[in-house]
């Protein structure tokens, strides 16, 4: 009896110390197994070398490129003055319309349309001389300022001789200015030429880095808009064409629009 209880606590004391060397061996493999999940979903989170992109840690290189388009402006806005003096305010300023309705039917005969027509100003003022340092009246001046859109470069002189024929000394020139009916064509060239500037930037930066360029992670067009009387213009013309002398010479000559873009891009190793 007491040989069969020491067979049977031999066989106990086997099974727990099977047991307790089995149970380092399972916590060993789930470690194991946790490690390569753990290994796995690191390369999988991280991008490989070769690979580039635009997320906020990535490397990125900023680039800027300028550029120019011409062409030949095919608009002349023509900005006329028209002044009249008379001994009341009433009288100046009849006068005055009367001037100014003689020069839009001028400006209509050589083809300008009447949207192509603004009153861009009106003044009526007293004038005074000054007599032994006296202020003495001595009548008003009223003046209208009227923009006119040239649109057709082989009647521009014309209507411009038209209008000071039909108004004599009351008018005056206050500025002449080229531009484009439709510049959109000549500034997408612009845009383009400073878009392969920037790219010819970028990949000669990039290479001297020892890096390659991947996507382009934005692009910028910098330029802006351009604001009235940028253009080509001319101001002041005083000295009017006397009548019936040949229509004033204008030569619009060539026109530049400029831009500017940044571009942004993902680096490459």
């Amino acid at each position: 009896m007491d040989e069969q209880e020491h067979k049977a606590g031999d066989r106990t004391r086997r099974r727990v110390i099977t047991a307790g060397l089995l149970l380092p061996a399972t916590a060993t493999a789930i470690a194991i197994a946790a490690y390569g999940a753990v290994r796995t979903g690191t390369a999988a989170a991280t991008p490989s070398a070769g690979t580039a992109s635009c997320a906020t840690s990535a490397p990125h290189l900023t680039v800027q490129g300028s550029g120019q388009g011409s062409g030949t402006p095919d608009v002349l806005t023509a900005v006329f003055g028209f002044s009249t003096t008379a001994g009341s305010s009433a009288a100046a300023l009849s006068q005055n319309n009367a001037k100014v309705a003689l020069a839009l039917q001028a400006l209509s005969a050589n083809g300008v349309a009447a949207r192509d027509t603004q009153t861009t100003g009106l003044n009526l003022s007293a004038q005074y001389a000054y007599p032994h340092g006296v202020a003495t009246l001595t009548g008003y001046q009223a003046t209208q300022t009227v923009s006119a859109a040239l649109r057709h470069p082989s009647t521009e002189g014309a209507a411009i001789d038209a209008v000071v024929n039909a108004t004599g000394n009351a008018a005056q020139i206050d500025s002449l200015t080229f531009s484009f009916a439709d510049p959109g064509a000549v500034q997408d060239k612009a845009r383009t030429a400073a878009v392969h500037q920037a790219v010819a930037h970028a990949q000669a930066m990039a290479a001297a880095a020892g890096r390659k360029l991947g996507p382009v992670c934005s692009l910028t067009d910098d330029a802006q808009p351009a604001s009235p009387g940028s253009n080509r213009s001319f101001n002041g013309l005083d000295t009017l064409p006397a009548a019936g002398t040949a229509p004033v010479p204008l030569e619009p000559g060539t026109q530049v629009e400029s831009d500017q873009v940044t571009m942004v891009y993902a680096l490459v190793r």
